[in-house]
């Protein structure tokens, strides 16, 4: 069995839509495409590359496959090309695309049928990038083992958010942070139960 882990870029309001350039997303009328890049510095592209130097698989929404197969294949000497592109990507579709990038892999028949149905294979963890519907399908079905979340210092107001609307109340464990120069912080979370409450007036 191997593990499903969630890579994503959040403002602190939750929004996870268009990180990496102005067009990567307008959907809804989203006007902030890109606001990760003022703060991007060295040492969180060493963490990506190095996430990247290991063993994995990517699952991915049609959205995000159409805009990484649009540029990774045409990055170069970009250090993240090479592991991108050899990868395997498992792509989730309502339609049946061309998957022109290599090794991609439609996912047949039921979404969450078929991803549940990888993680019981041997093979490299899978990881999803970006997918904010794929992620809202996964999060009711328990799917998600680990959260990788790049928490950015701004706020957005509006966008498509990794825990949307009807998201299940769930505990989650801190396992690893690190905190940027420019103020971004880097966490990455397991699930840990049912939400446990308590009272401080008791």
């Amino acid at each position: 069995m191997r593990k499903l882990a969630v890579n994503t870029f959040l403002s602190l309001d939750g929004v996870m839509q268009a990180p990496g350039a102005p067009r990567e997303d307008v959907s809804g009328g989203f006007a902030h495409g890109g606001w990760t890049v003022p703060y991007w510095d060295e040492r969180m592209q060493q963490l990506m590359i190095e996430a990247l130097s290991r063993p994995f698989a990517l699952v991915l929404g049609r959205r995000t496959y159409d805009i990484f197969a649009g540029f990774w294949p045409h990055a170069g000497d970009a250090a993240e090309a090479k592991p991108l592109n050899d990868a395997t990507k498992y792509v989730a579709s309502r339609s049946r695309p061309a998957l022109s990038w290599s090794n991609s892999v439609l996912i047949e028949g039921d979404v969450v049928e078929g991803i549940a149905a990888l993680k019981q294979e041997d093979g490299p963890e899978l990881q999803v990038h970006g997918s904010a519907d794929l992620i809202q399908t996964l999060l009711p079905h328990g799917l998600i083992d680990e959260y990788r979340l790049w928490i950015f210092p701004l706020v957005l107001g509006t966008g498509k958010r990794l825990f949307a609307d009807g998201t299940q109340p769930a505990g989650l464990r801190l396992v690893h942070h690190e905190v940027f120069a420019s103020g971004v912080v880097m966490g990455t979370y397991e699930p840990a139960g049912e939400v446990v409450t308590g009272s401080f007036a008791e």
